[in-house]
This record gives C-alpha cells, sequence and structure tokens, in this order.
C-alpha cells in the first residue's frame, strides 16, 4: 500500500482552477520531485497534501484513511506530514533551538529537558551544533533554512513536505541544504519535494512529476523523463532550462 495517495484532486481558488483532478502515489520511503513552471500547480498541490488547503473534488488518503473530508481536524495530521517553506518563517527574536522546541512543547506537551537530548542530536547530525543558542539573524540563508528542517524533524512526522526550499538561497548557499535533503533520503524519509534543481532530482527521485497548468502531465523515474521525455510540453520545458 502506498503511503500518501492522491486520486483526482482539484483545487480552485475563484475562476482559477490550480489543480486539476491530480493523481499521484507516493511509496513508503520514496522521493518524489515535483518540476514544473511557476504557476504550474506545485505549492498548491503540496499544501493541499498538508491540508493547509481544502480541496474540491478527490480524495487524499493516508495509510489508506482519506484525510480530506470535510470537517475533519487537520492537527494530527499536520503532525504526521510536516513541511517547509520557501521562507524560513524562524521567529526572529527566538534563539534556533527555542524555534525548534516550540512547536513540540506545545502539541506534545513534553518538557524541555525531556525534548533536549533529541532536538540536540538533530542540530548536531545537520550540522549546526554550534548555532543552536544564536538567533535567526545571526544565521546565514542556509543555516535558517536547515533550522526550518530540524523544526519540522522535531515533530516526528513520517512524511516530509518541501516547497522550493533552496530558490530563496545564495547560490553558495544551496548545496548545504540539498545535503540535509541527502541525509533524510539516505534515512529512509517519505519525501515530496518541489524543485527547480534538476540535477539534484535527477541524482536522488524515485519518481518525477511534471506539471503544466495544474495536471502531471507526465511523470516516471528521472531516466526516463530527463533522457526520454514523452510529451512536448515536458520536452520544452527541460530545453529551456538547458538552453
Amino acid at each position: 500500500m502506498s503511503k500518501l495517495v492522491l486520486e483526482k484532486v482539484t483545487k480552485s481558488f475563484g475562476d482559477n482552477t490550480v489543480c486539476r483532478g491530480i493523481d499521484l502515489a507516493v511509496a513508503d520511503g520514496q522521493m518524489v520531485c515535483l518540476i514544473g513552471a511557476s504557476g504550474s500547480g506545485k505549492s498548491t498541490l503540496l499544501r493541499c497534501m498538508n491540508l493547509l488547503e481544502p480541496i474540491d473534488d478527490g480524495r487524499i488518503l493516508l495509510d489508506g484513511i482519506d484525510i480530506s473530508e470535510p470537517g475533519l481536524n487537520p492537527q494530527p495530521i499536520r503532525q504526521r506530514i510536516g513541511m517547509v517553506f520557501q521562507s524560513f518563517n524562524l521567529f526572529p527574536h527566538m534563539t534556533a533551538l527555542d524555534n525548534v522546541l516550540l512547536a513540540p512543547r506545545r502539541v506534545h506537551r513534553k518538557s524541555r529537558d525531556a525534548l533536549m537530548g533529541e532536538v540536540t542530536d538533530l542540530f548536531r547530525r545537520f550540522g549546526l551544533a554550534d548555532r543552536m543558542t544564536h538567533y535567526p539573524d545571526q544565521l546565514s540563508g542556509g543555516q535558517q533554512q536547515r533550522v526550518a528542517i530540524i523544526r519540522a524533524l522535531a515533530m516526528r512526522p513520517e512524511i516530509m513536505l518541501f516547497d522550493e526550499i533552496t530558490s530563496a538561497l545564495d547560490p553558495e548557499l544551496v548545496g548545504e541544504v540539498l545535503d540535509v535533503l541527502r541525509q533524510l533520503r539516505a534515512e529512509g524519509m517519505t519525501m515530496v519535494l518541489a524543485t527547480h534543481e534538476m540535477g539534484f532530482a535527477r541524482e536522488l527521485a524515485d519518481t518525477i512529476c511534471f506539471l503544466h497548468e495544474g495536471r502531471i502531465l507526465e511523470q516516471g523515474p528521472p531516466d526516463a523523463i530527463f533522457s526520454a521525455p514523452q510529451h512536448d510540453r515536458t520536452k520544452a520545458f527541460l530545453r529551456r532550462l538547458t538552453a
């Protein structure tokens, strides 16, 4: 059974239909990369998976359970499906450590002392053990994004969603964030990414989905999509990136 399944997911904002009957299955431990031009529906699709946006039609299944039913409390689902955004969204008046501790203390009702061992280990694993007491404005963009990832991981999610998390970074900082994703990939985390980092997607993804105008026009393993795309729109998109 797939970990996360989307069936005919449709989402509109007024007269603008952003997701048009999207079908997608994500297996446990799989990395799926969503590619496509800005405005193709990638970010909205991720927000629907995390229940930040209610869908208009279709179903979203987590371990076979429909989590998209109207009236369902989204908070327990968001604890299981973490999300990291393009902007870091760190509280500027709180240290990196306190930014990470905030949600698990409130949601899991654990004390600071009970969480410190696990959280300290996360900072150590991702190369930020010496930055825990720093404030966001004392950190580089790449460090802030890594703190945002640690904050999501501190909730012990089963699935992680990443929305263009390197697009706001200077080029020299992109690599350190992608290294975090490589580590999560090696550890077997189930992930769905919207990304423009084509080399990274080709290297590590299990499945590439090319979105255009709210539809998945083509999906398959990286070699098939990048080396032998079948759809003219996919070919044109990849040609522009390599021109």
